[in-house]
């Protein structure tokens, strides 16, 4: 089955440093403008997702959580976190070691998109 969303490896290693750090984290992608369209990475607990979130599925143990809205636009993506030098949103865990997680994404092919629907749509948080 083909994931709605994955990681590089350089984003897989920062979120098992800031797990040891912080316990177990969950990622957010939402809309808006500036940093309100990266995906945010918190603490679980600190962040609360609502029935409108839809969980796109888990990425090196984390759950991995998209606003209904900025679903319907890349609900046809495959979403890839990485992690890059530079400073992101301050909320984010990642801010104070000087990177930011970003979303690259990549179109699924009809074959996917068939898969995918074979499935049906993804759940939405509790």
């Amino acid at each position: 089955m083909v994931e709605r969303v994955e990681i590089t490896e350089a984003a897989t290693a920062m979120l098992e440093r800031l797990k040891r750090q912080h316990g177990p984290l969950l990622f957010h992608q939402s809309g808006g403008c500036c940093d309100g369209s990266a995906p945010m990475c918190f603490p679980v607990g600190d962040f609360r997702v609502g029935p409108q979130d839809v969980h796109l599925g888990s990425i090196a143990g984390c759950d991995f959580f998209i606003g209904a809205a900025q679903f319907a636009y890349w609900e046809h993506t495959q979403l890839l976190i990485d992690v890059v030098p530079g400073r992101g949103a301050g909320f984010s865990v990642e801010a104070p070691e000087g990177v930011r997680f970003l979303t690259r994404s990549r179109v699924f092919t009809d074959d996917e998109v068939a898969e995918l629907a074979a499935a049906g749509p993804p759940r939405r948080a509790a």
